[in-house]
């Protein structure tokens, strides 16, 4: 399994800032890397909801769900902060337009100069018939399509809902539009940078999709902490045409602990052993 590095830095291929598996080597060799000379560069930095009230009651989420709690506030305003910090001139800024995400990134937008658009291709996967559920509920009430999940069917989600297949295309489809667009106008070898509001699941299928992870490879990565930041660099070349994706850093956490409720918490929309454990 794929763990991201908790505190100051992730673990990525062109970041510095933590010490992870896919971390730059002094003096790199280039060679088998694709040229670059007239492709431009458009780092996506994704950023998971804060926790929700149904976060907290362990209900499944999906594509419905609540705004967030207390501590979920906390953690966008600390996620906020490090955004503006260390991104402070996104050349746009998209969202999910479910009202977890909008209310994560309400305190950076109230610092921003321009508003978030929204994409519901960002949404998390339906559940379907799962959604607003307890957990132990959907554990006991549709005990065959876990049973069935367990084994590596990809099945829809809820029986109505969807599948990880279907959420892993419209997502990478999302972030190719928004490459093209970070990008556009850039000079040959620039870098364009767009802020991502989401959630865990197209976190880590679009990830699996860098990686060039097989269909169910998503189950190889730790689920996001609520409002960890991952980045992703994607080559665009003068056709607009992706040619290529870099993980740069994977499930950072950028909370301070301030005492009991705040700080990062790792609840997600759907549990591994809900939706997709071998």
């Amino acid at each position: 399994m794929i763990m991201g590095t908790r505190g100051g830095g992730g673990w990525g291929g062109r970041s510095n800032r933590g010490h992870g598996m896919l971390a730059d080597v002094s003096g790199r060799w280039g060679g088998d890397e694709p040229a670059e000379t007239t492709w431009r560069r458009a780092q996506l930095v994704l950023i998971r909801h804060g926790e929700s009230e149904w976060n907290a009651e362990r209900r499944v989420q999906g594509q419905l769900g609540t705004g967030l709690t207390a501590r979920g506030q906390a953690q966008a305003r600390a996620v906020a902060q490090h955004l503006i910090t260390t991104y402070p001139d996104p050349a746009f800024v998209v969202s999910s337009d479910l009202e977890r995400v909008l209310r994560t990134a309400e305190p950076y937008l109230a610092h921003a100069s321009h508003p978030a658009e929204l994409d519901k291709r960002l949404r998390e996967i339906d559940a379907g018939e799962w959604s607003g559920l307890l957990m132990d509920d959907v554990a006991e009430q549709f005990s065959d399509e876990l049973a069935a999940i367990r084994h590596g069917a990809d099945i829809p989600r809820g029986r109505t809902g969807e599948t990880f297949v279907a959420m892993r295309s419209r997502v990478t489809e999302a972030l190719h539009d928004i490459a093209r667009r970070t990008v556009r106008g850039t000079p040959d070898r620039g870098t364009k940078t767009a802020l991502v509001f989401t959630h865990g699941g197209p976190v880590r299928v679009a990830v699996a999709e860098a990686l060039g992870l097989p269909p169910g490879g998503h189950r190889l990565l730790a689920p996001p902490a609520n409002c960890s930041v991952t980045v992703l660099t994607l080559l665009v070349d003068p056709d607009d045409d992706i040619t290529s994706t870099h993980l740069s850093e994977y499930n950072s956490s950028y909370q301070v602990y301030t005492g009991p409720g705040t700080g990062a918490s790792t609840s997600t929309d759907m549990p591994r052993w809900l939706t997709d454990s071998p």
